[in-house]
Protein backbone atom coordinates (compact mmCIF):
# COMPACT_ATOMS: atom_id res chain seq x y z
CA UNK A 1 0.00 0.00 0.00
CA UNK A 2 2.78 2.43 0.91
CA UNK A 3 4.57 1.71 -2.41
CA UNK A 4 1.43 2.59 -4.41
CA UNK A 5 1.01 5.79 -2.40
CA UNK A 6 4.67 6.68 -2.96
CA UNK A 7 4.14 6.50 -6.70
CA UNK A 8 1.05 8.68 -6.48
CA UNK A 9 2.35 10.99 -3.75
CA UNK A 10 6.16 11.10 -3.53
CA UNK A 11 6.01 12.97 -0.19
CA UNK A 12 4.64 9.81 1.44
CA UNK A 13 8.15 8.35 1.49
CA UNK A 14 8.96 10.69 4.38
CA UNK A 15 6.10 9.41 6.53
CA UNK A 16 6.78 6.93 9.30
CA UNK A 17 3.17 5.66 9.06
CA UNK A 18 -0.20 6.38 7.44
CA UNK A 19 -1.66 8.26 10.42
CA UNK A 20 -0.89 11.74 9.02
CA UNK A 21 -2.85 10.90 5.88
CA UNK A 22 -6.11 10.14 7.71
CA UNK A 23 -6.20 12.50 10.71
CA UNK A 24 -7.49 15.49 8.77
CA UNK A 25 -10.76 13.86 7.70
CA UNK A 26 -12.38 13.63 11.15
CA UNK A 27 -11.20 17.16 11.93
CA UNK A 28 -13.00 18.56 8.89
CA UNK A 29 -16.10 16.38 9.25
CA UNK A 30 -16.58 16.99 12.98
CA UNK A 31 -15.94 20.75 12.88
CA UNK A 32 -18.26 21.09 9.88
CA UNK A 33 -20.90 19.01 11.65
CA UNK A 34 -20.78 21.15 14.80
CA UNK A 35 -20.94 24.36 12.80
CA UNK A 36 -23.87 23.11 10.72
CA UNK A 37 -25.74 21.79 13.77
CA UNK A 38 -25.30 25.19 15.46
CA UNK A 39 -26.64 26.97 12.37
CA UNK A 40 -29.52 24.49 12.01
CA UNK A 41 -30.46 25.10 15.63
CA UNK A 42 -30.13 28.88 15.45
CA UNK A 43 -31.96 29.24 12.11
CA UNK A 44 -34.38 26.36 12.75
CA UNK A 45 -33.40 24.49 9.58
CA UNK A 46 -33.93 20.77 10.13
CA UNK A 47 -32.76 20.02 6.58
CA UNK A 48 -29.37 21.48 7.51
CA UNK A 49 -29.35 19.20 10.54
CA UNK A 50 -29.64 16.20 8.19
CA UNK A 51 -26.47 17.30 6.43
CA UNK A 52 -24.84 17.88 9.82
CA UNK A 53 -25.81 14.34 10.83
CA UNK A 54 -24.13 12.92 7.72
CA UNK A 55 -21.00 14.90 8.58
CA UNK A 56 -21.16 13.65 12.18
CA UNK A 57 -21.39 10.04 10.98
CA UNK A 58 -18.47 10.61 8.61
CA UNK A 59 -16.53 12.24 11.42
CA UNK A 60 -17.14 9.37 13.84
CA UNK A 61 -16.18 6.80 11.20
CA UNK A 62 -13.02 8.58 10.12
CA UNK A 63 -12.14 9.31 13.76
CA UNK A 64 -12.20 5.54 14.34
CA UNK A 65 -9.82 5.07 11.40
CA UNK A 66 -7.56 7.88 12.64
CA UNK A 67 -7.46 6.49 16.18
CA UNK A 68 -6.79 2.97 14.89
CA UNK A 69 -3.95 4.22 12.68
CA UNK A 70 -2.54 6.24 15.58
CA UNK A 71 -2.65 3.34 18.02
CA UNK A 72 -1.07 1.09 15.38
CA UNK A 73 1.70 3.63 14.72
CA UNK A 74 2.34 4.84 18.28
CA UNK A 75 5.05 2.37 19.24
CA UNK A 76 7.01 3.05 16.06
CA UNK A 77 7.00 6.83 16.30
CA UNK A 78 10.60 7.94 16.73
CA UNK A 79 10.42 10.47 19.54
CA UNK A 80 12.28 10.77 22.79
CA UNK A 81 10.64 9.26 25.88
CA UNK A 82 10.14 12.77 27.24
CA UNK A 83 8.12 13.73 24.13
CA UNK A 84 6.21 10.45 24.30
CA UNK A 85 5.14 11.04 27.90
CA UNK A 86 4.53 14.81 27.56
CA UNK A 87 2.76 14.85 24.18
CA UNK A 88 2.05 11.46 22.60
CA UNK A 89 0.26 9.88 25.56
CA UNK A 90 -1.91 12.95 26.26
CA UNK A 91 -2.60 13.19 22.49
CA UNK A 92 -3.78 9.58 22.54
CA UNK A 93 -6.06 10.19 25.54
CA UNK A 94 -7.61 13.35 24.06
CA UNK A 95 -8.26 11.66 20.74
CA UNK A 96 -9.73 8.53 22.33
CA UNK A 97 -12.07 10.84 24.26
CA UNK A 98 -12.98 12.62 21.01
CA UNK A 99 -13.69 9.28 19.32
CA UNK A 100 -15.94 8.10 22.16
CA UNK A 101 -17.74 11.42 22.27
CA UNK A 102 -18.29 11.47 18.49
CA UNK A 103 -19.73 7.95 18.61
CA UNK A 104 -22.03 8.85 21.52
CA UNK A 105 -23.22 12.02 19.79
CA UNK A 106 -23.83 10.12 16.54
CA UNK A 107 -25.79 7.45 18.42
CA UNK A 108 -27.85 10.09 20.23
CA UNK A 109 -28.61 11.85 16.94
CA UNK A 110 -29.38 8.56 15.15
CA UNK A 111 -31.91 7.55 17.80
CA UNK A 112 -33.81 10.78 17.21
CA UNK A 113 -33.75 11.20 13.44
CA UNK A 114 -30.41 12.98 13.05
CA UNK A 115 -31.00 15.90 15.43
CA UNK A 116 -32.38 15.30 18.93
CA UNK A 117 -35.78 16.91 19.47
CA UNK A 118 -35.21 17.21 23.22
CA UNK A 119 -31.99 18.66 24.52
CA UNK A 120 -30.91 20.34 21.28
CA UNK A 121 -29.04 23.07 23.15
CA UNK A 122 -27.16 20.42 25.14
CA UNK A 123 -26.48 18.43 21.96
CA UNK A 124 -25.06 21.45 20.11
CA UNK A 125 -23.07 22.39 23.21
CA UNK A 126 -21.59 18.91 23.39
CA UNK A 127 -20.68 19.11 19.70
CA UNK A 128 -18.71 22.25 20.55
CA UNK A 129 -17.11 20.53 23.55
CA UNK A 130 -16.10 17.72 21.17
CA UNK A 131 -14.37 20.29 18.95
CA UNK A 132 -12.48 21.69 21.97
CA UNK A 133 -11.36 18.18 23.00
CA UNK A 134 -10.27 17.40 19.47
CA UNK A 135 -8.44 20.74 19.20
CA UNK A 136 -6.44 20.02 22.36
CA UNK A 137 -5.49 16.58 21.08
CA UNK A 138 -4.64 17.99 17.66
CA UNK A 139 -2.44 20.62 19.28
CA UNK A 140 -0.44 17.91 21.05
CA UNK A 141 -0.19 15.99 17.77
CA UNK A 142 0.88 19.09 15.87
CA UNK A 143 3.52 19.89 18.47
CA UNK A 144 4.94 16.38 18.07
CA UNK A 145 5.10 16.80 14.30
CA UNK A 146 6.34 20.36 14.05
CA UNK A 147 8.44 20.71 17.21
CA UNK A 148 9.84 17.17 17.41
CA UNK A 149 9.61 15.82 13.83
CA UNK A 150 7.33 12.93 14.81
CA UNK A 151 5.73 12.79 11.37
CA UNK A 152 8.75 12.38 9.12
CA UNK A 153 12.45 12.05 8.64
CA UNK A 154 13.52 15.62 7.96
CA UNK A 155 16.01 15.81 10.85
CA UNK A 156 17.88 13.57 13.26
CA UNK A 157 15.80 11.64 15.80
CA UNK A 158 15.02 11.66 18.65
CA UNK A 159 14.67 15.30 19.70
CA UNK A 160 14.37 15.75 23.48
CA UNK A 161 11.33 17.53 24.92
CA UNK A 162 12.09 21.22 25.50
CA UNK A 163 8.87 22.25 27.24
CA UNK A 164 7.52 24.03 24.14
Amino acid sequence: MIHFLQLLFPGVQHLQNLHPLVVHFPIVFLISSAFLYALAYQLRRDTWAKAAFCLLLGGALTAAVAVWSGLYAAEGVMVAQSVRSSLLIPHKHWMLAALVMSILLAAWAAIDGGFPRKGRVVFVGLCLVLIAIMAKGADDGGRMVYNYNAGGSACAQPIEFSGN
